[in-house]
């Protein structure tokens, strides 16, 4: 029989307390099964695994698949067709594989008869993962979460011009995982019709039309809708953000009720403080499914290249054209980049922003631990 999961976590690094897990009838907004909707390619693999255990009919007739939709300290929670569950992993799974399930990924369950909790056996192969570096340069690519369709990249506005070279990161990081992105600037009741025309003007001169963006008011509901309408039913979507950005606000106008803890306003810097602390799918009502996320103080691009190079396709084409393999695109005698600046192709924001983000993944690359692994 299979070993029958703890309620309770104890912290793998420090030693510390045991962490008591909320219980699953406690938690609401949880997608349903019928919400969510795993690829052929994972129904296959599902099948696969399940007929290599045909030999042994009870031992296949207690594997479900399920849908990671919720983290608690790294402890997931799995829906399935008939329940929603805690697990851990599978010894098995733990010593001779990857196990580091995410909010999204589909996997396969062990459930034995008459157990509440279930066994992680193996997580399905992912159509994508939207992924940011942690730590430095001892540190590793964390999966936010996987098979997405949409990444929702969280901006406030504020008294100053937008930062459109911070907006770039999330979209940066969404294209490299092979998703789409689109910025949602918030807090527009605290900055007025003046504020958001200079900051969409700004926004359509960095990105030309390749990004597009929607402004909320979660108190009027100017906005809400427009955002609703970006994740349809059977769809999901994750929502990126510095820490007090206006997430929960945002999410929380999504849903209609106060499910999601908010914080207290800054006066200093006109930012909410960090409250969003467990990785979790929330259901829309009339929509799709979104992937609430922890708040972040830096979005680092390390390793993501390719994703810059989406962002920017015509300052990447014209890199290739550089008279120097080693061009920076700043002074060079034959530099395709600042030759297609002249001629107008691209802004100079633009170009600025990429060689900014550029530099910064060299030096970071340069930075890491040989024994690291992007």
């Amino acid at each position: 029989m299979a070993k029958r999961p703890t309620r309770r976590k104890r912290g793998a690094r420090t030693g510390g307390p045991e962490v008591v897990l909320p219980a699953i009838s406690t938690l609401s907004d949880l997608p349903a099964f019928a919400d969510l909707s795993p690829s052929e390619a994972q129904l296959r693999a599902f099948d696969e695994h399940v007929a290599a255990q045909a030999a042994d009919p009870e031992a296949a007739s207690q594997l479900v698949l399920g849908c990671v939709v919720r983290l608690d300290r790294g402890f997931p929670a799995v829906v399935t067709s008939d329940a929603t569950f805690r697990a851990e992993f599978a010894t098995r799974l733990t010593k001779g594989g990857f196990s580091r399930a995410s909010v999204g990924d589909w996997v396969v369950a062990r459930r034995p008869q008459g157990h509440d909790m279930g066994l992680i056996e193996l997580i399905l192969p992912r159509e994508n993962a939207v992924e940011r570096w942690r730590g430095g340069s001892r540190g590793e690519l964390q999966t936010l979460a996987a098979n997405v369709d949409l990444v929702i990249a969280v901006y406030p506005l504020s008294e100053g011009p937008l930062d459109c070279a911070q907006v770039a990161r999330a979209v940066v990081v969404a294209r490299d995982s092979g998703v789409d992105c689109t910025v949602v600037l918030t807090k527009l009741d605290r900055q007025g019709e003046g504020v958001l025309a200079t900051s969409l003007a700004r926004f359509e001169e960095f990105f030309g039309g390749a990004v597009s963006a929607v402004a909320v008011c979660a108190d009027t509901g100017e906005g809400i809708e427009e955002v609703r309408s970006l994740v349809p039913q059977g769809s999901v979507a994750i929502v990126l953000g510095a820490t007090g950005a206006g997430k929960s606000t945002l999410l929380n106008a999504l849903l209609g009720h106060e499910a999601l803890e908010t914080g207290a306003v800054r006066e200093s810097d006109d930012m909410g403080r960090h409250t969003t602390v467990t990785r979790r799918m929330v259901k829309l009502p009339g929509a799709g499914v979104i992937v609430d996320e922890p708040g972040f103080r830096n979005l680092l691009v390390i390793g993501h290249e390719r994703g810059l190079a989406q962002v920017f396709p015509k300052i990447s084409e014209e890199a290739h054209g550089c008279r120097f393999r080693n061009c920076t695109h700043t002074h060079e005698p034959g530099c395709a980049v600042l030759a297609g600046l002249e001629a107008g192709e691209y802004p100079k924001v633009q170009l600025d922003a990429y060689l900014s983000l550029a530099q910064e993944m060299r030096e970071s690359a340069r930075m890491l631990d040989p024994d690291v692994v992007l």
